[in-house]
C-alpha cells in the first residue's frame, strides 16, 4: 500500500471563508458563516492524542461512511450535511453545536467497562448492574454523555448535571435523547443486517434556525464500535476477547506500548507495517459496516470540486 498518499492538513483559501479550525482529525472550514466545508484528513488521534503519522484512505473512509448513514437517518432526525464532492469531503449546514456528546453504550464494553472494572457501578449518573464480564450487553443501552472539550480529554457527564448547569435545556435534552435512542436503534438494526453488532458509538447535535439537527460523522470506525456477531457468543462464553471492528485495536496497541495519552507517556513508534495494517482495517471496517466496494480514489482535484459545490450555495 502506498503510505505517502494521505492528506495531513489542508491550506484552503475559499472565497467567503470566515474561519477554520483544525480538529484532531478534520479540517473546518467556515464559510460566509452559513456552511462548513469539512475535509476528513489521515490524521488519526486516541486518547485525545494525534498520533504521528496519517493513515492511508482513513480520510477517505471517514467521510464516505458517515455521508452514507447521514443520508440514510434523515427520516429519523434532520442533519446538517448537503454534498460531497470530494471523497474525503462533506459539506453542509454550519449549525450551533451542543457542548455535549451523546454517548450511547449497549455492552460493557471499553471505556464503561475500565470503570466497572475499577469498582464503579455509576457512568455518568446511569447505575450498571453487578456480575457483568466485559462486553456482556446491558440490559437496555445507556446514555453516557461527554463534555466535548475544545483541547484535551472530553469528560463524563451526567444527565442531571446538564440541566442543572445549564448546559443544555430540559426539554432540548429530552429531544437529544430521544434522537440518540431512535439513531442507535437503526445502527443496531442495519448492522445486524452486515453481521455486526454496534457495541456503542456517539452522536453530536447543533441547532439551525431553532431545530435540532444532526451533525459531524455518524456510524464511523472512529465514532463506533462493532463486534463480528457470528463469534460474539461463542466468544463470551469462553471469556476470550471480543474481535473489534473499530478503531479500539489501535487503543490497545498503544496500552501494550505502554501509551494512554498521560502527562509523560511518549507515543510509541508507528511502523510501516502497523500504519499499513490501521489502513487495511479501517477500509474492510468501511465495506464490512456499510455492504459497498471501498473505491481508492484520488483527492488532488478537492479544491476545485469543492468550489463547484459552494458556487452553486
Amino acid at each position: 500500500m502506498e503510505l505517502m498518499n494521505t492528506t495531513t492538513k489542508t491550506q484552503y483559501n475559499f472565497p467567503g471563508q470566515t474561519n477554520v479550525y483544525y480538529g484532531k482529525v478534520r479540517d473546518v472550514y467556515t464559510i460566509n458563516d452559513q456552511y462548513l466545508v469539512m475535509i476528513a484528513s489521515d490524521r488519526i488521534s486516541a486518547f485525545d492524542v494525534i498520533l504521528p503519522r496519517p493513515i492511508p484512505f482513513k480520510g477517505q473512509v471517514l467521510n464516505k461512511t458517515a455521508t452514507e448513514f447521514l443520508n440514510l437517518t434523515r427520516n429519523i432526525c434532520p442533519n446538517w450535511f448537503i454534498a460531497a464532492p470530494a471523497p474525503n469531503v462533506a459539506i453542509g449546514h454550519k449549525c450551533d453545536p451542543y457542548r455535549v456528546e451523546m454517548v450511547i453504550r449497549g455492552y460493557c464494553t471499553g471505556h464503561a467497562w475500565r470503570e466497572y472494572k475499577s469498582g464503579k457501578r455509576i457512568l455518568c449518573g446511569v447505575p450498571m448492574p453487578e456480575g457483568l464480564n466485559e462486553n456482556d450487553p446491558f440490559p437496555e443501552p445507556i446514555i453516557t454523555p461527554a463534555t466535548k472539550a475544545e483541547e484535551g480529554h472530553d469528560m463524563d457527564i451526567s444527565r442531571e448535571e446538564i440541566i442543572a448547569q445549564g448546559i443544555i435545556p430540559e426539554a432540548e435534552y429530552v429531544q437529544l435523547e430521544k434522537y440518540t435512542r431512535e439513531l442507535y436503534r437503526f445502527g443496531v438494526a442495519h448492522a445486524a443486517n452486515q453481521g455486526l453488532i454496534l457495541v456503542d458509538t456517539k452522536y453530536e447535535f447543533g441547532k439551525l434556525n431553532g431545530e435540532i439537527m444532526l451533525i459531524d460523522e455518524i456510524h464511523t470506525p472512529d465514532s463506533s464500535r462493532y463486534f463480528y456477531f457470528d463469534t460474539y457468543a461463542q466468544n463470551q462464553e469462553k471469556g476470550q476477547p471480543q474481535q473489534h471492528l473499530s478503531k479500539e485495536f489501535v487503543r490497545e496497541w498503544l496500552i501494550e506500548n505502554n501509551f494512554m495519552g498521560k502527562e509523560g507517556q511518549e507515543v510509541p513508534t508507528m511502523t510501516d507495517a502497523f500504519v499499513t495494517s490501521v489502513s487495511e482495517r479501517y477500509i474492510h471496517l468501511y465495506e464490512k459496516v456499510t455492504g459497498k466496494k471501498f473505491v481508492k480514489e484520488e483527492t488532488d482535484d478537492a479544491e476545485e470540486k469543492i468550489l463547484t459545490v459552494l458556487s452553486k450555495l
